[in-house]
């Protein structure tokens, strides 16, 4: 058992391409599961659908000059700071491709704040449109 929690902290700081079941299993005991009624299934759908379990994944969006971070994909103009919008932002962490502090437990913590700011049915967190059953765990 201890050996798996070392196992999973490990994973949780590297940036790194996961599986599906490592990625569960880590969004599981960082307690990902139900979060304001989120399932595992869906963080892990939308995982895939916004890096494809990428850790390092950006998404430079021309419209607004914004670009999108991480395992979750999380925008710069809002909730991370990376220099180029200037503000407070809800979640206080830096996002940029250098930085090893945008990791996956930032990533997790970040989203949870995004779900207590939003709310678990908004389109945001509800985006991903993939068959629900594909991706139970």
């Amino acid at each position: 058992m201890k050996i798996w929690v070392l196992l999973l902290l490990v994973a949780a700081v590297s940036a790194k391409r996961f599986t599906k079941c490592e990625l569960a299993r880590t969004l599981k005991a960082a307690g990902m599961d139900d979060f304001f009624s989120v399932s595992l299934a869906h963080w892990v759908c939308m995982a895939f659908a916004e890096s494809n379990y990428d850790t390092r994944a950006t998404h430079f969006i021309a419209e607004d000059g914004s670009t999108d971070y991480g395992i979750f994909q999380i925008n710069n103009r809002r909730w991370c700071s990376d220099g180029k919008f200037p503000g407070k932002k809800d979640c206080p962490f830096t996002c940029n491709r250098k930085s090893k502090l945008f990791s996956l437990q930032n990533s997790i913590d970040c989203a949870k704040i995004i779900v207590q700011k939003l709310g678990s049915h908004h389109e945001t967190i509800n985006a991903p449109v993939f068959s629900r059953q594909r991706w139970i765990i």
